[in-house]
């Protein structure tokens, strides 16, 4: 799928905004402990982003973040509690694409960290599954 334009996303309430000038990347659906726990699901659904095409549109100041790891923090609208994007250093390096406002132009290629996905959820698609991440299984 090729993406003409920049897409947009946010948070729930509408406080938090965002734009992505070029095409995201990567995606993938991650069952890791901290995403189910993130996004209240069986997993999260989330693509990378070039960080220099990333820019906050506004609320800027709504946000909150999370220091998930030691190289990454979860952001998320501290007013409705959206789960918006991960940053790694200072910069967005992936967006949830929960929070995209319209077809963000790319699908899930794969499941990571299936090893630990949640017992009540029983993956039925033909995607690739790793136990962990893709470059260790």
């Amino acid at each position: 799928m090729t993406q003409d334009k920049s897409i947009t996303g946010g948070c729930l309430c509408g406080g938090v905004r965002y734009e992505v000038s070029e095409p995201l990347f990567d995606a993938g659906n991650c069952h890791c402990s901290m995403c189910r726990k993130f996004s209240g699901s069986a997993f999260s659904t989330s693509a990378r982003v070039n960080s220099d095409s990333f820019q906050w549109l506004s609320g800027e100041g709504l946000l909150s973040r999370y220091h998930s790891s030691p190289e990454a923090y979860r952001l998320f609208c501290r007013q409705c509690g959206s789960s918006l994007a991960v940053m790694e250093g200072e910069k967005v390096s992936f967006v949830f694409l929960g929070s995209v406002s319209q077809d963000p132009g790319v699908r899930p290629a794969e499941h990571i960290f299936v090893g630990s996905q949640a017992p009540w959820y029983d993956i039925a698609d033909n995607l690739l599954q790793y136990k962990g991440w893709p470059a260790e299984d």
